[in-house]
């Protein structure tokens, strides 16, 4: 669950098998961040970016090729992938059990678990 609430939106041109797999993907980064990371904020771009910016071999690749697909360069598909990665991350934390705190006032949207689950 995200405080305070806010929009999300749904990322089109993956089949729901693809996306269920990509929401699995990235539900686990986020556990392994809250566990290695207590209380520090994150961005989509710290659970797959940087060091783990290869998606090969990855459900995460499928939004890379949707935008080649779409006649984008590298670059342009880059940019785009990594957008649709920002609103299934939120997604994933809006619909999750733990509670997130979000804050969207930089160029990036940030969370950060809460850590208070009865």
């Amino acid at each position: 669950m995200l405080k305070p609430a806010s929009e999300v939106r749904d990322v089109q041109g993956v089949t729901p098998e693809e996306m269920q797999l990509i929401k699995a993907f990235i539900q686990g980064a986020v556990y392994t961040w809250a566990k290695n990371h207590p209380g520090d904020w994150f961005a989509a771009r710290d659970l797959v970016g940087g060091e783990n910016f290869d998606w090969n071999g990855t459900p995460l690749q499928v939004l890379f090729e949707k935008h080649i697909d779409a006649g984008k360069n590298d670059a342009e598909a880059t940019d785009a992938a990594g957008r649709d990665i920002g609103w299934i991350t939120k997604s994933v934390l809006d619909a999750d059990k733990r509670t997130f705190e979000a804050d969207n006032s930089g160029y990036v949207s940030q969370y950060r678990w809460v850590g208070n689950e009865p």
